[in-house]
């Protein structure tokens, strides 16, 4: 359905070294540099972040979330972590199941160093 997902952030570099260490949980290799963009590709699709081209202050969605996949618990919780350790704030509740009309999901939530909403999430087999 996506062809990519673009995200707007204030500091280029500091947002690269975050993206780089999340993303590189789920296997993603490190962002690929155009003009003030960074481009995060994979076999199902391109995440990319970018100063605004307007020169306006980036800023988050209010009920925005974008969502990764991780293949079990424990690639959400390394996915987590490394978001923590390069400038991540943990949001939501803390990494774990929940249960729901969708059936039991794996979750973990972050906020990117410019306050965008970051989720990972794990569907356990049925």
């Amino acid at each position: 359905m996506f062809s990519h997902v673009m995200l707007g952030v204030n500091d280029l570099e500091v947002s690269k070294k975050f993206y780089d260490a999340v993303l590189g949980t789920l296997g993603v290799p490190a962002g690929v540099a155009n003009k003030n963009r960074y481009f995060y590709r994979s076999p199902t699709g391109t995440f990319c972040i970018s100063t605004p081209i307007n020169g306006e202050p980036a800023c988050h969605g209010n009920g925005a979330t974008i969502g990764f996949l991780a293949t079990s618990p424990e690639q959400a919780d390394a996915w987590h972590a490394a978001g923590v350790a390069n400038g991540g704030v943990a949001c939501e509740d803390p990494p774990g199941y929940r249960e729901g009309p969708g059936g039991k999901l794996y979750l973990a939530y972050l906020r990117d160093p410019t306050g965008n909403k970051l989720c990972v999430l794990h569907r356990p087999a049925a």
